[in-house]
């Protein structure tokens, strides 16, 4: 079984997941079950998956979650969107916040092919 937390696309993950944290105790108390809830379990999933992934068996299983790590950070990126145009981040926070997503997109890109290579799956899903 892998250490998750040496794994180089998990620490910027974490590191997002608390950012998004921060951010979020500022969003509107109506917010709390709606996008502050949501932009939270988008976040924190992205970690997890590597985390969950990294546990299993087979690169195939790993691949998966991995997959999973990206499609839950394409949604973060959504939500943070939406905060953005609805008023509860400056332009400032999101664009910091988007760097943040940047990073971790290219972190877990790069582990994603490395597997994908490892596993004979260099095409991808």
């Amino acid at each position: 079984m892998r250490d998750y937390t040496k794994i180089e696309a998990w620490k910027p993950a974490d590191d997002l997941t608390v950012a998004v944290y921060e951010l979020t105790r500022r969003f509107p108390r109506q917010e709390t079950y709606g996008l502050t809830s949501q932009l939270r379990r988008a976040a924190y999933s992205v970690p997890s998956n590597i985390a969950e992934g990294s546990s299993r068996g087979t690169k195939r299983d790993y691949l998966h979650f991995l997959y999973m790590a990206r499609a839950s950070l394409s949604e973060t990126q959504c939500f943070l969107h939406l905060a953005r145009r609805l008023g509860y981040v400056s332009n400032e926070a999101a664009d910091a916040i988007q760097g943040r997503v940047k990073q971790t997109f290219a972190c877990l890109h790069g582990l994603t092919r490395a597997v994908e290579r490892e596993s004979g799956n260099a095409a991808g899903s």
